[in-house]
């Protein structure tokens, strides 16, 4: 019996990078600021976990980003493009936007459930926004290519398959 492997990406690169690449890189200051407050609910929180969170997400914001931009390309004067404009786009518009709500939502000193609703729903608009700009985007290239890069695609993708049958029966 023949099987044929066919890899497909599970999540949408766009979403995972909104998703899982940021929870796992503020997971350590999510759970320092749970612990802390779990240790004693009916004690003020300690300032440690939402300075912790705050900064993280500040560092990563900029230095992260501002280090991956200049390792990104090789040579001397070469022009570095963003390859999605309107993911990039909606990122940058949330992330400002989330350093005003977070003034927001700490100006008064307490944080409501509304606001913590409201942050919830500022999140997944967020993943809906871009994940239907990554969308669209993928359907404009398509649009752009043409016939025979679209065959020539096609043609790359049977390759992959016929080599994953391959090596399936090399097995």
């Amino acid at each position: 019996m023949n099987h044929v492997t066919i890899q497909s990406p599970v999540w949408n690169e766009t979403v995972a990078n909104l998703t899982l690449m940021a929870l796992g890189s503020s997971a350590p200051e999510i759970l320092l600021s749970v612990i802390s407050t779990l240790k004693d609910i009916e004690a003020v929180p300690p300032e440690l976990g939402p300075s912790t969170i705050v900064g993280s997400a500040a560092f990563n914001l900029l230095i992260i980003s501002a280090c991956s931009i200049i390792a990104v390309g090789g040579e001397d004067g070469e022009i570095k493009a963003i390859a999605d404009l309107w993911v990039f786009a909606v990122t940058s518009v949330f992330s400002l936007w989330a350093y005003i709500w977070m003034w927001i939502c700490v100006d008064d000193t307490y944080i409501s459930v509304f606001e913590g609703i409201m942050t919830c729903v500022f999140f997944v608009l967020l993943i809906t926004i871009a994940y239907t700009a990554d969308r669209l985007n993928k359907y404009r290239t398509n649009q752009r290519m043409s016939q025979e890069e679209q065959e020539e695609n096609m043609r790359n993708e049977m390759m992959k398959v016929k080599k994953d049958r391959l090596r399936s029966l090399a097995r």
